[in-house]
């Protein structure tokens, strides 16, 4: 299957013609160039088990996951349902973690959902129906929006990186998630390309924010 990338050009001059400050920005680090994941049972699955680790650590204990499965093929919700919670505790899953994944296993085989179809969805359907799992918040909806669907206009108030970016990119303290949400309006239809500036601003040593309304 061929690799896709969220690589949201037209988003970010349009961003950057609005805003002189997110040009400037843009100018220091750089085009978005993100491979997306498949909207999948898989790839959620993977997702949840990455959460609050630090990247080797998650992979490694995924990689553990994978290998209790045939070798190559797609992890299949049902076949994840028939193994024991111990046998997921041996590898080094969570207890939560498992409870969350075999709950969106149960969501799929039941007919709940289908990853398959939130191509089509809305982003209200498609956070609707992952938040229906068990452990499955807003947040992690939000994520798999952005970087399996490749979504350009979702808006992860609830992430401290974003909140702490953009405190460091106007200039202040960081935001409350409750006002962030009308900061991002003038920004529609691409504050998801706003967010993942965001997190990589922290990466710019001398950028210095100055607050103002966006043009």
């Amino acid at each position: 299957m061929a690799k896709r990338y969220w690589r949201p050009r037209t988003a970010v001059r349009e961003l950057s013609r609005r805003d002189p400050r997110f040009a400037a920005l843009v100018a220091k680090v750089g085009q978005p160039s993100v491979e997306l994941s498949e909207s999948t049972f898989g790839a959620i699955a993977r997702a949840i088990a990455h959460q609050q680790l630090a990247g080797a650590a998650a992979s490694a204990i995924w990689g553990r996951v994978l290998a209790l499965f045939p070798d190559g093929e797609p992890l299949d919700p049902a076949a994840f349902l028939r193994k024991r919670d111990s046998t997921y505790r041996k590898v080094g899953l969570s207890g939560a973690k498992t409870k969350c994944i075999k709950d969106l296993a149960r969501h799929i085989t039941r007919g709940d959902l289908d990853p398959a179809d939130f191509h089509e969805q809305s982003n209200e359907d498609v956070t609707d129906a992952l938040t229906q799992v068990w452990g499955i918040g807003e947040w992690s909806a939000q994520m798999h929006l952005m970087f399996s669907l490749g979504r350009l206009d979702v808006w992860p108030v609830l992430d401290l990186g974003v909140r702490n970016g953009w405190a460091k990119f106007q200039g202040g303290p960081p935001p409350t998630a409750k006002a962030l949400i009308p900061l991002g309006e003038p920004y529609r239809p691409y504050r998801s390309v706003v967010a993942w500036y965001m997190w990589r601003v922290h990466e710019v040593e001398d950028w210095s924010g100055s607050a103002g309304p966006v043009l």
